[in-house]
């Protein structure tokens, strides 16, 4: 069972909303394995401005990146090697919004001439658990928006400690998929694939809704689509 094995938790801060368009500025992966927690951070000068409204969110300024960041394409290359060894052994990335990060990761591996996780692995990117998806998996019919921090309320275990930087996020998205856990038990025995196949299905459910909304609204719906990695 996927959740017997370690647990990666994964997220990114960025330059943007497009993960398509966005560069890396940090990343922060998390290793639970039984009682042992390991953790790994990264800086990164993305080779580009770094928008105000960016820097508003993550708080790292151009000039902190370019003056304390390591090479983007090296961060990158040792995150991948990371990340990629433990999706080998089947351990499951957790991101809240996974198809933002991966997306991001698999694209900015290409724009600088690295192989993606999906060329490392010469299959589809799994395990992956994302909260975002898996708590309208689970609690489909509940109201409100499904925002990290409302989510992390929603269980009980939210805190108002330092937030939006890449590793307090992954340390409160790993909180929730325990809290998730303990609520739904059966979930943790589900297999790969049918973690993988649910998933999916209620990210697919969800865009279309978005899309239709959207369109009613002569508003197109132009954010990139798939999970856990939009094409």
């Amino acid at each position: 069972m996927w959740s017997h094995n370690p647990i990666v938790g994964f997220d990114t801060e960025t330059t943007g909303v497009d993960p398509t368009e966005a560069r890396l500025v940090t990343a922060s992966v998390v290793i639970v394995d039984d009682e042992r927690i390991t953790k790994h951070y990264w800086l990164a000068d993305p080779g580009v401005e770094i928008p105000l409204n960016a820097q508003n969110v993550h708080g790292i300024s151009t000039e902190k990146a370019q003056r304390e960041g390591r090479p983007v394409r090296e961060v990158l290359s040792e995150l991948a090697e990371l990340l990629h060894h433990h999706l080998q052994q089947n351990h499951a990335i957790v991101a809240f919004n996974a198809s933002y990060d991966l997306t991001l990761i698999e694209t900015e591996l290409a724009r600088h001439g690295l192989p993606t996780l999906e060329e490392r692995l010469e299959r589809p990117l799994s395990p992956v658990v994302d909260p975002f998806i898996l708590d309208k998996t689970l609690d489909r019919w509940r109201k409100g928006k499904r925002t990290l921090e409302l989510v992390a309320q929603h269980y009980g275990v939210w805190d108002d400690d330092s937030f939006h930087n890449a590793e307090a996020d992954v340390l409160v998205t790993l909180r929730v998929l325990g809290a998730m856990l303990r609520k739904f038990p059966d979930t943790a025995a589900w297999s790969h694939e049918e973690l993988m196949r649910k998933q999916s299905e209620t990210y697919i459910e969800s865009a279309n809704y978005f899309a239709k909304k959207a369109t009613e609204r002569g508003r197109p719906y132009t954010q990139p689509v798939g999970w856990p990695i939009a094409k």
